[in-house]
């Protein structure tokens, strides 16, 4: 219910807004992905919304934008993580919805040419070199698993925490290779209750979730690819130090080395285009873009 009520003050402070902005309002989840699009707008046409909450920023959005369709509100927009709804069967499809291309924001940043940039500024390229794989492929094979069993959380309900688990409790600092059994520990570990689930009955799930269909960059999470990258960079690619490597620095470093150029490739992008030719007068983009 407090849901609801979140997301019904958002929507009447968007109301109040319109009063004296007759622009296009576009709902993002959170201050980083506000940084991170901010660049891109027309800010005398656009003015962007960060929205967060509980149970999820996502679902408040989706909230917040449902309630202001059904009073025929024009000029609004909302940019939401795709999470793993592009893996569902059929997931809601809603014109003035735009997921992220891949699983979220952090994906992106990983996809782009943003982060050779990060490699370059912070890896070794003697260990790179000596490392002997993709580093890319590397990240994304050590995060699958993590990403599976979030996946099988949220859709069998089992409320598992993800938030500060240690990485290095179950990924080998040298060659990114990951243990299971650790990485399902470890988030037991941090979960309450969850000493009730087995360590195999997990695993099994996890494997069940698998298919060689699913797109990596669909399965994996950004801010634990960005985990796995910091630990890279301290031992496996590089010799970087703790506070320089830090998840939160490597992604801010991210978004600093994404460019406008990457940003008109995207999906994301052409959304974008498409909802202001649906939606004249309305803006989004800068005409710099």
């Amino acid at each position: 219910m407090r849901e609801y009520l979140s997301a019904d003050r958002h929507a009447n402070a968007i109301r109040l807004r319109r009063s004296t902005f007759s622009g296009t309002f576009l709902l993002v989840e959170g201050r980083t992905d506000q940084t991170f699009y901010e660049r891109f707008i027309d800010k005398k046409n656009c003015e962007l919304m960060s929205i967060s909450g509980k149970p999820s920023s996502k679902l408040l959005i989706i909230n917040v934008l449902g309630i202001l369709e059904k009073d025929n509100f024009d000029g609004i927009l909302a940019i939401v993580d795709a999470d793993f709804d592009h893996l569902e069967t059929s997931p809601h499809t809603n014109p003035n919805l735009i997921r992220t291309d891949t699983h979220d924001l952090e994906t992106i940043l990983i996809n782009s040419k943003a982060f050779d940039k990060v490699i370059s500024e912070f890896g070794s390229q003697e260990k790179i070199t000596q490392f002997g794989r993709d580093i890319r492929t590397a990240l994304l094979e050590a995060s699958m698993p993590v990403g599976y069993l979030l996946w099988v959380s949220n859709r069998d309900g089992l409320n598992l925490t993800f938030k500060k688990i240690e990485f290095s409790n179950f990924i080998d600092k040298e060659t990114l290779k990951i243990d299971e059994i650790k990485l399902i520990q470890e988030v037991k570990n941090k979960s309450i209750e969850a000493h009730k689930l087995k360590n195999e009955d997990l695993q099994q799930r996890i494997i069940n979730q698998k298919s060689s269909n699913h797109d990596p960059w669909q399965v994996c999470c950004g801010h634990h690819l960005v985990a796995i990258l910091s630990l890279s960079l301290r031992k496996a690619i590089g010799s970087a130090n703790d506070n320089d490597v830090k998840p939160e620095n490597l992604e801010r470093n991210l978004r600093l080395a994404y460019e406008e150029t990457y940003f008109c490739k995207t999906q994301i992008y052409l959304s974008i285009c498409t909802w202001e030719t649906n939606n004249l007068p309305f803006r989004v983009l800068s005409n710099d873009i």
